[in-house]
């Protein structure tokens, strides 16, 4: 009975934290050296990804390269990662090998709307940007990515949990951020980009996320958020 109860205990704590971030924004408001520690961690239980998709709108007014989703396990430090090195170059990373997309504009201070496919089956990757898709490139196959995962939002890891570069460093404002564990349809890749009715992501939901702020990377409210009555 006792380990029962322990049981319990740890699996309740193990969700403690999680909270529906609808109407909210993650904030990453400094630059340079000082805003090396800001960023939002983020977990799941998954270890085991064979494909995936993540989505999440974001803002920003710098114009130098930074870091949109960095996922690290302890054999890959770019497991996933989804580096912005310029103004139309969207870098995708899985197990440390990388594709460029490429003629990608995204003005700054403008909300973007972007989801990334990936699929160790074929090895393909396609974006879906601002309610259009791109063509598709071929990043890394037949090897899942493995490992309990390091996320962090904010910051580009150039090694597992950390190995932050001020240069690479996310300023501006991110939301509604979903990953799952499969490819999702272009028909339901347009529900999420139009905030229609969509299934929320089985690795990561905005609306039951477990997350940790560092530095002063803090949850705001969304100014593009509108309540709909039924």
């Amino acid at each position: 009975m006792e380990k029962l109860l322990l049981v319990t205990v740890i699996f309740a704590s193990c969700y403690a934290t999680q909270k529906d971030l609808s109407g909210k924004v993650f904030v990453f408001p400094r630059s340079g050296v000082s805003g090396r520690s800001d960023y939002m961690k983020l977990h799941t239980t998954k270890t085991t990804l064979n494909s995936a998709t993540v989505c999440f709108r974001f803002i920003t007014d710098i114009t130098q390269g930074y870091s949109l989703f960095s996922l690290s396990t302890p054999m890959h430090k770019n497991a996933f990662l989804l580096y912005k090195p310029k103004d139309d170059v969207i870098k995708v990373h899985v197990n440390d090998l990388t594709t460029d997309f490429l003629s990608l504009p995204s003005p700054p201070n403008t909300w973007h709307s972007m989801c990334t496919t990936w699929s160790s089956n074929n090895g393909l990757s396609q974006l879906f940007v601002n309610g259009k898709l791109t063509i598709k490139r071929f990043v890394s196959f037949k090897k899942p990515i493995t490992g309990v995962p390091s996320i962090i939002l904010g910051q580009e890891q150039d090694e597992y949990g950390g190995g932050f570069d001020a240069k690479q460093a996310f300023t501006g404002m991110i939301s509604k951020v979903h990953m799952w564990d499969y490819v999702l349809s272009t028909t339901e890749l347009r529900a999420y980009e139009k905030g229609e009715n969509f299934t929320p992501g089985n690795v990561l939901n905005w609306r039951a996320l477990d997350f940790d702020p560092s530095g002063l990377a803090s949850v705001d409210e969304d100014p593009e958020y509108v309540v709909k009555c039924p």
